[in-house]
């Protein structure tokens, strides 16, 4: 599924890392970084917001593989959201399409950081998504919710985060819980590009997408969904 969608001369491309040759694929996981608010210059792997997630899709192939879980990393065709092309939400479309076709049963857990957690806040509605797991999003208001009906929504956002607001994701999570009882949030201390506690922020990661896989939640994201105080959970 590499350089497929393309538009105006560039292309959107997947990155890969897959199960053991042999082991059946029983769950995938979409990994959207962040990107700018307005920018129609060509995404590059070398651009920053991308490098940051690749050491969390590698995070959640080594502890997920094993278990039957495909794992992509999408790189947009450009860096900005561009209202009102939402060029990245085009791109994520894009890409769980291909996986669809690719693995028509298998559920999808969208990891997205900044600009890439408000796209998979918009394309939740696809066929293939259960889960979301949205690192410090990028959230305006009158951002729609009503997809996440049966669906389930984690949120992650750093304490210290000056550019994204963890109050539009806890107000976001808070209405999100209006049409899911599958929905938490947790809080963490660090900032916006979750580098002081990257370790921490993949733990959490890994942890999500492991539900996922199995079937099973982590026990604490399922305390935190059954909590009324759930939305305000501290992830240590």
């Amino acid at each position: 599924m590499q350089d497929m969608h393309a538009l105006d001369g560039e292309a959107a491309a997947l990155r890969s890392w897959s199960p053991p040759h042999g082991t059946a694929v029983r769950a995938v996981v979409l990994v959207l970084p962040g990107g700018r608010s307005r920018g129609r210059q060509p995404a590059s792997t070398r651009n920053l917001a991308y490098r940051r997630m690749v050491p969390i899709a590698r995070s959640i192939h080594r502890s997920s593989a094993a278990d039957g879980v495909d794992t992509y990393l999408l790189r947009y065709r450009v860096r900005g959201w561009n209202e009102p092309s939402q060029d990245p939400v085009r791109d994520a479309r894009w890409a769980l399409d291909g996986i669809r076709a690719r693995y028509p049963g298998a559920p999808v857990t969208l990891v997205g950081h900044s600009m890439g957690g408000r796209t998979a806040l918009r394309v939740a509605d696809h066929a293939s998504v259960r889960t979301v797991c949205a690192l410090a999003p990028w959230i305006e208001a009158d951002e729609p919710f009503a997809q996440f009906a049966g669906r389930e929504l984690i949120v992650a956002h750093g304490t210290r985060d000056h550019t994204t607001s963890p109050k539009a994701s806890y107000e976001y999570a808070l209405n999100t819980r209006d049409v899911s009882d599958r929905v938490c949030r947790f809080e963490l201390a660090d900032g916006h590009a979750m580098l002081r506690r990257a370790d921490t922020w993949h733990d959490l990661v890994r942890r999500v997408v492991a539900g996922t896989a199995t079937g099973t939640a982590d026990p604490t994201v399922a305390g935190a969904m059954d909590s009324p105080d759930g939305l305000r959970a501290r992830w240590s």
